[in-house]
């Protein structure tokens, strides 16, 4: 089993800053990407950004050149730096990490941490 254990959100004005990290534990061998989701009260969960093992990363639109994920492979933990952060970013922010094992793919989510962007 994979557990995803989520820190660093809070309350930050817009303009600022915030790091996110999640660390993972467990059966880790057969991850080969792990990202950062957003949920909205009242809308769909949506992808933020995602990064393989090899360091191939997508981002959604809306956070290029504001965010940043960033990982250490050797204990998957995955950071996501976020700057320039506005009033929309708000949000509950989920760990996810991707496994294949035995030819069948698993997804794993953390807890997920709060984001809130207010004045």
């Amino acid at each position: 089993q994979v557990q995803l254990v989520e820190s660093g959100g809070g309350l930050v004005q817009p303009g600022g800053s915030l790091r996110l990290s999640c660390a993972a534990s467990g059966s880790l061998s057969s991850v080969y990407a792990m990202g950062w989701y957003r949920q909205a009260p009242g809308k769909q969960r949506e992808m933020v950004a995602t990064i393989t093992t090899g360091g191939s990363t997508v981002y959604a639109d809306f956070v290029k050149g504001r965010f940043t994920i960033s990982r250490n492979n050797a204990n998957h933990t995955v950071w996501l730096q976020m700057n320039s952060l506005k009033p929309e970013d708000t949000a509950v922010y989920y760990c996810n990490a991707e496994e294949v094992e035995d030819g069948h793919l698993y997804e794993h989510w953390g807890q997920g941490t709060q984001v809130t962007v207010s004045p």
